[in-house]
């Protein structure tokens, strides 16, 4: 990738990623051009990765690589297709507090991703989503960028994209303090699982690749989200607090857990990473 060195420095990226450039991103970046070939058609790429895995950047790297060879590529994140604020409030009040914290499916707009998947295959300009995670809502649309189509390759990635139901016998204890003292009952773990069965399917089944960016354990999330939070910190002087984290997290654990046991055995590609985000 000859535009290497101005990436990392957009991205304020260390010099290590040179690495995960050519050991993801290069061979990311080519699996999409055979997927596209295959197909003669637009190709979506799923990515897969815990929070703080690195997926938005390994995208954003790979889209940079597969337009320096003439592939015209865009990159889709589930984190932009989140529900406004007052829709998940409506869900807290009507099914269950937990649902006002964005992240688990149920908490997406799927129709709108299923739009911007047709639209960026047309040969006309879409304006991309984006949600303002500082507002809690979808970006106005001043803010949303603009994309000329049609595009080859769409590059999709989210925490869960992909992500399949669990077993309803699965549900059925607390994986953690979370579940345990605020779902007792399991409604709002049940929710998101029929949510990730009846409403999910038509998006996450629309990919030519799914690829899993693989973290070495759970353990390591929670770190890993902390890292985000203090960038954000010092860029912004908001974020969460250690504690905040915590809570949060642990909403995405069961289906984190789910994910690093039962997609590896049907992903195109899975990428092991180490505790440093480095692949392994």
């Amino acid at each position: 990738m000859d535009g290497l060195d101005e990436f990392l420095a957009a991205e304020a990226l260390p010099d290590s990623f040179r690495r995960t450039a050519a050991q993801v991103c290069e061979p990311l970046a080519e699996r999409a051009i055979a997927a596209y070939a295959r197909k003669r058609a637009m190709a979506v790429v799923a990515l897969c990765g815990a929070q703080g895995s690195g997926k938005s950047t390994i995208a954003a790297a790979t889209r940079a690589i597969l337009i320096e060879r003439g592939v015209e590529t865009v990159v889709l994140s589930l984190d932009d297709l989140y529900l406004p604020r007052a829709a998940r409030q409506r869900l807290a009040r009507e099914v269950h507090p937990l649902l006002a914290t964005r992240g688990p499916p149920g908490t997406h707009d799927v129709e709108l991703g299923l739009q911007v998947l047709n639209a960026v295959a047309r040969d006309r300009p879409i304006a991309l989503p984006r949600f303002d995670k500082g507002a809690d809502d979808p970006a106005p649309p001043a803010a949303r960028p603009s994309f000329q189509g049609p595009a080859k390759v769409v590059l999709f990635e989210g925490w869960c994209v992909g992500a399949r139901p669990q077993p309803r016998a699965a549900l059925r204890e607390p994986i953690n303090a979370l579940e345990r003292d605020e779902d007792p009952d399991g409604r709002w773990r049940g929710f998101v699982n029929t949510a990730l069965a009846a409403a999910y399917p038509p998006l996450f089944e629309r990919h030519d690749e799914l690829v899993l960016l693989a973290a070495p354990s759970f353990e390591v999330v929670a770190g890993w989200r902390e890292e985000q939070e203090a960038k954000l910190r010092a860029r912004t002087g908001g974020g969460m607090s250690p504690d905040q984290i915590v809570r949060f997290v642990a909403h995405y654990e069961r289906l984190t857990r789910w994910i690093l046991e039962e997609m590896p055995a049907r992903a195109g590609w899975t990428v092991r990473l180490g505790a440093d985000r480095a692949p392994l």
